[in-house]
């Protein structure tokens, strides 16, 4: 009897407070930054193209950043998420061409309204429209609009899942609003909200947890504060083992905040921080006193910076083997 203790003791040691790791797969996952200015994390950074070992291939938040559907650095494109409908993530306008502006303003002054930059990427790359909330026929009618396929969007509301390729894609809560300015909307209904000081409102914004062929969990916070899912759902249920998240602060999360998240309640291998609302780096190196800089000092993990057109290569484990 004793000796049958000792062996379920000692089975059961590492249990409490542990969350069990999906295995690990072949190959690795390819995340690179789409930014305003090659080699740098600049103000409106936020869009990430993930590429699954099968090559299936994600955009993540295209916003301003990205240049269009005819972006070079985008390549195939089998799905897009959006998180929110905020311009920063929508996209009411891309830039010309790359490095246009500086990156602490760069330019873009290519007007994609009252369409957006997301939906005129989705119809040009035929790629999936991935969204949460009460989205799902307001982009069915911009996609028509555009000349795209209604049935390209593909709403995925929490607690479900969705496939792409061999990617799993869940939506999970982020704690921010959802407002819809007046410029995405006909001319009619937009001015009559812009006179009156409204925005549209679409229901909840997301984040989104992706499972991908390899084993890596991955989790993109989206606009979020602190939630108690981020603990309860992100970490118990779906064992997100790497985190993009946003520390920009009055918006978002900010550093303190963020790193709270990533430390106390996410708990992943490593972290790639987003949407820092600042100019983070210059020469590819991190500001010093900088949010990144602040975030980055705070948090016991890897923290990889998400350089423009820098592609950072993770195992299924989610530390980077290259690129970082």
């Amino acid at each position: 009897m004793r000796m049958l203790i000792a062996v379920l003791a000692a089975l059961c040691a590492g249990c409490a407070g542990t969350t069990t790791q999906a295995p690990m797969g072949a190959g690795t996952v390819k995340i690179t930054p789409l930014g305003s200015h090659d080699g740098e994390f600049c103000v409106l950074d936020r869009a990430l193209v993930l590429e699954d070992p099968d090559g299936t291939r994600i955009l993540y938040d295209a916003g301003f950043t990205v240049r269009g559907a005819d972006d070079p650095r985008l390549g195939k494109i089998n799905a897009v998420l959006l998180t929110h409908v905020h311009g920063d993530h929508l996209g009411p306008a891309h830039q010309l061409a790359a490095n246009a502006g500086f990156c602490g303003k760069p330019d873009f002054s290519v007007r994609d309204t009252p369409n957006s930059n997301t939906v005129n990427i989705a119809v040009g790359k035929k790629a999936k429209l991935i969204i949460g909330g009460e989205l799902n026929s307001f982009f069915a009618s911009k996609m028509k609009a555009a000349g795209g396929d209604p049935a390209q969007v593909q709403l995925v509301r929490f607690g479900a899942m969705g496939k792409i390729g061999g990617v799993s894609v869940t939506t999970v809560p982020a704690a921010h609003t959802n407002g819809l300015p007046p410029d995405f909307l006909d001319k009619n209904l937009g001015d009559a909200l812009r006179a009156n000081g409204l925005t549209a409102y679409v229901g909840p914004p997301s984040g989104y947890v992706l499972s991908f062929t390899n084993g890596l969990v991955l989790y993109l916070s989206g606009d979020t504060g602190i939630t108690a899912e981020q603990d309860v759902v992100v970490r118990r249920h779906y064992k997100a083992n790497l985190a993009v998240i946003n520390i920009g602060g009055v918006f978002t999360t900010g550093p303190a905040e963020a790193s709270y998240v990533i430390t106390d309640l996410v708990k992943p291998n490593a972290v790639i921080p987003s949407h820092a609302n600042e100019v983070a780096t210059k020469g590819g190196k991190v500001v010093p006193g900088s949010r990144t800089d602040q975030f980055m000092k705070r948090v016991g993990m890897p923290a990889h910076v998400p350089l423009s057109g820098k592609t950072m290569t993770f195992d299924g484990s989610g530390k980077c083997v290259a690129g970082c």
